[in-house]
């Protein structure tokens, strides 16, 4: 038996970090979307000055106005471990 979940997920998701203006936390979600994605919309709201919208995984949507972006980072999402065992 195998206790590794399937990749497929992991595939369609990645997780975003975005710095606001003005705030000292940064906001922290995993999207269902690609980071090509992602960074498109991005692109498109610092280019058009509208909000950045993002659904995350738990649908949730983050609403973010592309004038207080203060940078923003896209990874891949890590599948996290459980148990004193895992590496």
């Amino acid at each position: 038996m195998t206790t590794k979940k399937s990749s497929t997920k992991s595939d369609l998701t990645c997780e975003v970090r975005i710095s606001i203006s003005d705030l000292s936390r940064e906001v922290e979600l995993e999207v269902a979307q690609s980071k090509s994605d992602v960074l498109a919309l991005v692109n498109a709201a610092i280019a058009s000055g509208t909000a950045l919208v993002l659904d995350d995984v738990k649908g949730r949507q983050v609403i973010i106005p592309a004038t207080k972006i203060g940078f923003v980072e896209i990874g891949d999402s890590t599948e996290r471990k459980v148990g004193f065992g895992s590496r």
